[in-house]
């Protein structure tokens, strides 16, 4: 039987309310404007969670800090508290004291008093003050630390930094001495908002190159960069880069000593977005918090290694344990191949950063884009300054990265890897013949075929170099 006409499902029938039975599945969608008809609830959602299907899984991610999963009790929580406001602090004034239901960022300020009419609004905040006391700030019974939740790492950063030249003028002013060109000294390895901070607000940014085997900032060359106009120098507690934590103690016991000799107040500003719910549960001896007197102010995330998308989360000892496994079974099935050399610490933020031994920069993009084909996100990327010529892969390893997850990227590692080894092995040769036809000698016979010349002939293979992302790793 053949069909030659199909009637039009009508817009009202039973059958036009199956999503991929209705016009939608056919009529164009407007793209850029408005459309003329309405589309039913079911088809907008289908249209919308069809393209979704595009999107990589956030789950094989590996590039990305920001927590990927969740407890579905927290997931509730979201959808319950979805339809507040947060700016309207009259209306919603549980939801202001505990903040962290939707903020994700958090900078303290224990100590910079001066700001407190800035940010009154959040004294009597919970979330602050349990962070505060976390970072061990100097917060006596009854007293409230100072602190503002953010939209992100970046507003964090700029509000503190902005704190900072405001204190550094104000003190310049008092002794009447020019304050039009303050600076700021970080490592090379910082986080692109710092760059978008000394732009946004007119400050000279002194960056401390990175060197071959050390891919933070050198305490002792950021130290020799200070000068009387610099506001602060910045540190941070799990480089981008590979994860390591800068020497906080050093440049504090360091800079302190320049202050006692020239008389100056230049402070620190810790950049724990990464490592801030890190070190307090891992390393609790180590000294990067409010415990060292130049640390005026510390950034932290939320929807990093705090856990959460949502500001809430528990057990971060446990998991922070886990997922310190998790980066030691990647460090050594990596090592295992025999091909990479790990330049990530083990000491740090639970990442694994690694290079071709070989330092062909090209092998690790072509590595990542193999990766992408199992799903992986893997990301490649250059060094910054002084170290261009190493370009190194990064996994970020997070709760819900378990050790089946590791050995399972670490067998697609290897495979991709054989797949770049064929790839690149040398190219099979084509024989090619040069033959001579001989008269038949009869008159049912074939004519006689001679070879007169053999010459092989190399097929060449090419592998596209995909290109890479070489600055701003976030």
């Amino acid at each position: 039987m053949v069909l030659t006409h199909v009637e039009a499902v009508e817009e009202g029938s039973e059958a036009a309310a199956a999503v991929f039975a209705s016009r939608y599945v056919q009529d164009p969608v407007p793209r850029y404007e408005l459309g003329e008809r309405s589309i039913s609830k079911d088809a907008a959602y289908q249209i919308v969670h069809d393209e979704l299907l595009l999107d990589s899984s956030p789950r094989l991610n590996l590039a990305s800090f920001v927590t990927t999963w969740m407890e579905p009790e927290c997931d509730r929580l979201i959808l319950e508290a979805i339809n507040k406001n947060y700016a309207d602090m009259d209306e919603y004034p549980v939801t202001t004291e505990l903040q962290a239901s939707n903020q994700t960022n958090q900078t303290i300020y224990p100590r910079l008093l001066h700001i407190l009419s800035l940010h009154c609004v959040v004294v009597d905040n919970r979330c602050v003050n349990i962070i505060a006391r976390l970072f061990n700030a100097p917060v006596g019974d009854g007293e409230k630390a100072v602190g503002v939740g953010t939209v992100g790492s970046s507003e964090a950063i700029m509000l503190a930094g902005l704190a900072f030249k405001r204190r550094w003028q104000n003190r310049r002013k008092a002794a009447g001495k020019p304050h039009d060109k303050p600076n700021i000294v970080t490592g090379a390895n910082v986080q692109v908002c710092w760059e978008k901070f000394a732009r946004y607000f007119e400050v000279e940014l002194k960056e401390v190159k990175l060197t071959e085997g050390c891919y933070v900032m050198d305490p002792v060359k950021a130290v020799d960069m200070v000068d009387e106009n610099t506001i602060c120098v910045a540190s941070i507690l799990g480089s981008t880069l590979t994860g390591e934590f800068e020497d906080v103690r050093r440049l504090n016991d360091l800079l302190a000593a320049k202050n006692k000799r020239t008389g100056w107040d230049t402070p620190i500003h810790v950049d724990a977005a990464s490592g801030g719910f890190i070190a307090p549960f891992i390393y609790p001896e180590l000294e990067w918090d409010f415990r060292l007197p130049l640390v005026k102010s510390i950034n932290v995330s939320g929807h990093k290694y705090g856990l959460v998308y949502a500001g809430v989360g528990w057990g971060y000892k446990s998991v922070m344990k886990n997922c310190m496994e998790s980066a030691r079974t990647l460090r050594e099935g990596l090592e295992k191949t025999g091909r990479f050399t790990i330049i990530s610490k083990e000491e740090g933020v639970p990442l694994v950063a690694f290079t071709f031994k070989d330092g062909a920069g090209a092998q690790a993009f072509r590595l990542s884009s193999g990766l992408r084909r199992y799903g992986w996100i893997v990301p490649a990327y250059t060094m910054p300054a002084a170290l261009e010529h190493m370009t190194v892969l990064r996994v970020v390893v997070r709760e819900d990265f378990g050790r089946p997850l590791a050995e399972r990227f670490l067998s697609h590692v290897r495979m991709a890897l054989d797949e770049m080894d064929l790839a690149a092995r040398a190219p099979v040769p084509r024989v090619q013949l040069t033959i001579e036809l001989g008269p038949a000698r009869t008159a049912g016979e074939e004519a006689s075929v001679r070879v007169v010349k053999s010459e092989a002939v190399p097929v060449r293979k090419s592998v596209p170099l995909v290109a890479g992302k070489t600055k701003g790793v976030c």
